[in-house]
């Protein structure tokens, strides 16, 4: 089960999600709100999978709600305003969807929302005592489980709701449907920066950076603002001029 939160201060709007939400038989709805306040203090009582999040609201905006949470729980804004599209993936939210929202556009991000937890809380069913394997993983690709070793990574590229894996040895990239956050928690620490909300690069293979552009091989990946500082932490702190 996942354990969720109903955030919206439109009345009529907050039903419409507590019925899509008991309509979902894996989402238990720990609570509605309306406003960020009180999905604060219900948070403060119990923790919760999933937060379902109206943006324009008064007080405390659902973006600004969503920064000032040091442990965040997925999030999935719902908003009559396509204008914070940008804002809300930069914050690493699962999906964002524009009101009214048809049900099978619903179900189709709560899906979403119960692949990534149930990849965060997966653990092996044989050797529990052993650490997670750091040199190779299996994605889904096609209907088949593919070999991935992670030191032939080159970078990854999010698109949509996939993420595109690229490796030093083959010519075109492995397509997986895999939140990059996900992928990213797999990565081993040191090794992997997050450049972009949408990319990914191994540290080892930067040919050479310039300006807010990370050069490895023919590709040109984009650094943004948010994340250069990260990337010059990893590289090297005198680096950062």
């Amino acid at each position: 089960m996942i354990k969720c939160l109903a955030v919206d201060d439109e009345l009529l709007s907050l039903d419409l999600l507590e019925d899509n939400i008991r309509r979902v038989p894996f989402l238990q709805l720990a609570g509605r709100c309306s406003n960020a306040y009180e999905a604060m203090s219900i948070m403060l009582k119990e923790p919760v999978d999933l937060i379902f999040l109206d943006i324009q609201m008064p007080g405390l905006t659902g973006t600004q709600f969503v920064q000032s949470l040091a442990h965040r729980p997925m999030v999935i804004f719902i908003t009559a305003y396509k204008k914070y599209a940008l804002e809300g993936f930069e914050l690493d939210v699962l999906d964002y969807l524009i009101k009214p929202v048809p049900f099978d556009r619903f179900l189709k991000a709560v899906n979403k929302a119960a692949e990534y937890h149930a990849l965060k809380n997966a653990t092996p069913a044989a050797a529990p005592q052993q650490e997670p394997n750091t040199d190779y993983f299996f994605v889904n690709v096609e209907y088949n489980l593919v070999k991935v070793v992670v030191s032939e990574i080159s970078h990854i590229e999010g698109w949509k709701d996939y993420i595109k894996i690229y490796c030093c040895n083959e010519e075109k990239p492995l397509v997986t449907r895999l939140p990059i956050k996900v992928l990213m928690d797999r990565l081993p620490a040191g090794r992997f920066v997050r450049v972009h909300k949408s990319y990914i690069v191994a540290v080892d293979k930067i040919f050479a950076i310039r300006k807010n552009r990370i050069y490895i091989g023919r590709h040109i990946i984009p650094v943004s603002d948010s994340h250069r500082e990260e990337l010059f932490n990893i590289i090297g702190p005198q680096n950062l001029k």
